[in-house]
């Protein structure tokens, strides 16, 4: 897998407790919408027992000039390091990997179901798709806390309202469904309501270990095929 050098060229916060962080493009590294990229510091002032390695999905689309991901903000070394870093400071980057990515059939519909920090591959592919002028039939079911708590909520409300063949569907587990603003937990029967057609597309299911799972299993008891579901589990070093 190759081995790049690159820089920090800024940060900043997109909820509470997540900060995305942006570095330079290393000539000649290419990803696709979806993949992911371990990045290394380079002789941090202190580390831990888990080293100086950490895997990212990339939020950036694959058309973007710059790389850009994001995560929550943890106490550990590793992310005090990371958040301290100055402008222009080097790290090495690795990647691309891992197969989470769409469906070459672009008429085939696509079902995203991301939890907390687990929409970082998702705005890859829907900044990508969005670019691209796609009419692919997309959902997005996002679940968090609160509205304060959902990375890139502005911006994908705003891709949203553009009309081109994704909706957005908000599950604020901590908010009381009030006239259809929000949606409330994630089970069996609000997938249902949101997504009537399922069995007729390909699910993306990212965030944590326990969420996924959850989400698998509610997909299989609507008929889902196991073949037609894609996991990337967000472990939160």
């Amino acid at each position: 897998m190759p081995l790049f050098t690159t820089t920090l060229r800024g940060r900043e916060d997109v909820a509470r407790g997540t900060t995305a962080f942006r570095f330079a493009r290393p000539e000649g590294f290419t990803f696709a919408a979806g993949q992911a990229v371990n990045l290394t510091l380079i002789a941090p002032p202190e580390t831990d027992a888990k080293g100086d390695s950490r895997t990212f999905s990339l939020a950036s689309a694959p058309s973007d000039d710059g790389l850009q991901v994001a995560t929550r903000m943890r106490d550990t070394a590793f992310k005090r390091v990371l958040g301290s870093l100055a402008v222009g400071a080097p790290v090495k980057l690795r990647g691309p990997m891992g197969q989470f990515t769409l469906p070459e059939d672009a008429a085939r519909p696509v079902v995203m179901l991301a939890g907390g920090i687990g929409i970082t591959p998702f705005m890859s592919m829907l900044r990508q798709e969005d670019r691209d002028g796609s009419k692919r039939p997309r959902v997005l079911v996002y679940s968090n806390r609160t509205p304060g708590d959902a990375p890139f909520l502005s911006e994908l409300e705003a891709l949203a309202r553009r009309g081109s063949g994704f909706r957005l569907v908000q599950a604020m587990t901590d908010v009381v469904a009030a006239a259809g603003t929000w949606g409330g937990m994630v089970d069996p029967d609000f997938l249902a309501r949101h997504l009537p057609r399922a069995v007729a597309a390909t699910h993306y299911l990212a965030g944590p270990p326990a969420l996924v799972g959850g989400l698998r299993r509610a997909l299989a008891a609507m008929g889902v095929a196991e073949e037609d579901i894609r996991t990337d589990e967000f472990y939160g070093y």
